[in-house]
């Protein structure tokens, strides 16, 4: 398959540390917090006339069962906010229009609903697939506030080939060029620290077709040479997908050190583990996000013991983290999903808190205030429930951590969990310094 014009065109788009830094505004700003936003309201109570804040999210569909903790994670935000004055004593008002299965027949007519009936600030929500950058002309035409979390790599060029006209758009989360080659790195932590000896120098990869996994796949096999590993497969497969035989006998036949699946859906992950560890073969498995879902322990249980995934839109489990993690779950079930939830949460706090700095927010057309609030935006550096986001600029997109920065504290942190009991929640072994558990061998090597 053709390579996409960001990861073929260096000239548009450098996803090497040096060009995205260059070109990065790191030194601006403060860290806030969320008790930050009752001093600017001066304890004033949120009676005032309430802001619309919009959620283009999956409520139905495929996607559903991240939508729903998109749509909880954006009702407990705006309720917290509410109850420290709301921004400059007016309440937050969440509205949801359902993005379904996506693509941009359904994206775009959902953002517009939420401009045209609704009147929204701004749109904040977790991640929609299949209108690549297309709703960003809506957002742009309406002079609105949009931050989303669609990781995708074709948003640094987007905005940053033209920030003036998309100044109110923001990626919440690093792009998934990121995980590529950030996976590489951390399979030789595990190397160096002697956590792990391979059998050899082999990665085999399975990715669905859809753009994500294959910038994620590309980047893996594109920078496999430069950490000292050989590809030894490299599997594209019609997803959605439950039958996993054909995939796993090749697999079998030249068994690697490393199983690296890029597609993402939690129900079909669990398929690949339920029909893998029968007959397994010693490599580490490393999935795509899939695994941060509940959805994949319900339907895998104990054959997902010793998965490894990655994410940077998840809550940590340090203090901060894990009191959200433990509020989440409080209001919304043990069955809920804090991991999910938590990029609409830290979003809809640190767009609060800018808005109120900036003197408030402004509605569709509200071009001069609301570029105020993005100015904030940029400058911002938030530690969150998922660490710390601060921007890229001018692309305006999250900077990771440690892939594009060394310090913690200007970076959003590139977690590494293992499942290491099914019937708990995964265990965070990297990176340093939010690792709360060290990594151990799947349970299928033998």
């Amino acid at each position: 398959m053709k390579k996409s014009k960001e990861t073929d065109d260096k000239k548009t788009v450098d996803p090497s540390r040096r060009g995205f830094l260059a070109k990065s505004a790191v030194g601006a700003g403060a860290a806030l917090t969320g008790t930050m936003l009752s001093a600017i309201n001066n304890g004033a109570r949120a009676d005032g006339e309430p802001i619309p804040l919009g959620g283009g999210m999956p409520v139905t569909g495929w996607a559903a069962a991240d939508g729903i903790e998109f749509q909880r994670a954006q009702e407990m935000a705006c309720d917290e906010i509410n109850a420290m004055g709301g921004i400059l004593g007016r309440p937050l008002a969440p509205v949801i229009e359902d993005t379904g299965n996506q693509g941009a027949d359904n994206i775009i007519p959902a953002m517009q609903r939420l401009i045209d009936r609704h009147g929204v600030h701004a749109i904040i929500n977790g991640y929609n697939t299949g209108a690549v950058t297309a709703e960003y002309d809506v957002i742009a035409d309406a002079g609105i506030m949009y931050i989303h979390h669609n990781t995708d790599i074709v948003h640094h060029e987007t905005v940053g080939n033209d920030p003036d006209r998309h100044f109110g758009n923001f990626m919440g989360d690093p792009a998934e060029y990121w995980y590529g080659e950030g996976l590489l790195a951390f399979l030789n932590g595990l190397v160096d620290k002697a956590q792990w000896s391979p059998t050899n120098r082999k990665i085999a990869i399975v990715t669905g077709s859809q753009n994500y996994s294959m910038v994620i796949a590309e980047a893996i096999r594109d920078n496999a040479e430069k950490y000292g590993w050989d590809i030894s497969l490299f599997e594209t497969v019609v997803v959605p997908i439950s039958e996993w035989g054909p995939t796993l006998a090749k697999i079998r036949q030249d068994p690697p050190a490393v199983i690296a699946v890029t597609h993402w859906v939690p129900q079909d992950l669990a398929q690949f583990m339920l029909q893998f560890v029968p007959n397994p073969t010693n490599s580490l498995v490393y999935m795509q996000y899939g695994p941060s879902l509940a959805a994949f322990r319900e339907v895998g249980l104990d054959s997902t013991n010793g998965v490894l995934y990655s994410t940077v839109i998840a809550s940590l489990q340090d203090e901060i983290g894990q009191a959200f993690n433990n509020r989440y779950k409080e209001r919304f079930g043990p069955s809920s999903s804090p991991l999910a939830g938590a990029q609409v949460y830290d979003s809809i706090h640190y767009w609060a808190l800018a808005a109120a700095i900036a003197g408030g927010t402004a509605g569709p057309g509200g071009f001069d205030q609301n570029r105020k609030v993005a100015d904030r935006l940029r400058r911002m550096i938030y530690r969150g429930v998922m660490g710390t986001t601060h921007f890229f600029v001018p692309e305006q997109a999250a900077i990771p951590y440690p892939d594009a920065t060394n310090d913690p504290s200007l970076g959003m942190p590139h977690q590494y969990l293992q499942i290491q009991d099914f019937k708990d929640e995964p265990e965070l072994i990297a990176p340093s310094p939010y690792e709360t558990a060290s990594f151990i061998l799947p349970p299928w090597f033998s």
